[in-house]
């Protein structure tokens, strides 16, 4: 009965993942559209590229190791998968607190953000990452 609870909670976070994964190209398209990448050398952008580039190849490695959890259920993917996504998680609170501090001065692309995509997804990543620890936990007994 465990194993059916887990893959349910495991697809339940896949779904969750892709509404923060659209939320989030929404935010870079975003970005990029409105000169994130050429603002880079004049420091108007409070977000570095590196930054905007890790945060979602993070995210999609340990989207591509929770799938592969699901599709076997080695508690260890499960694990790696969440290990990632903290890390990404990590970077993306890092640029959520960049965007909160340009408040009504933002000069960079960023200030185009509506609040409303950001705190899609900001809460989707936040149920994914919460859905992902607890699977990760039950599925190693904890």
């Amino acid at each position: 009965m465990t194993g059916d609870l887990e893959g349910c909670v495991g697809l339940v976070a896949i779904v969750t993942w892709l509404i923060t994964a659209m939320a989030g190209l929404y935010l870079l398209y975003l970005w990029i559209s409105g000169g994130g990448l050429r603002q880079q050398a004049t420091k108007v952008t409070r977000f570095p590229t590196l930054l905007i580039l890790a945060h979602p190849v993070l995210a999609v490695s340990a989207l591509a190791c929770w799938v592969a959890y699901v599709l076997t259920f080695e508690r260890f993917l499960a694990w790696l998968s969440f290990g990632v996504l903290v890390t990404s998680v990590l970077l993306g609170f890092t640029m959520f607190t960049r965007w909160l501090g340009g408040g009504r001065h933002a000069r960079g692309a960023e200030q185009r953000f509506p609040m409303i995509a950001v705190l899609l997804h900001g809460a989707a990543g936040l149920t994914t990452f919460v859905l992902v620890l607890l699977t990760a936990a039950v599925a190693s007994g904890a």
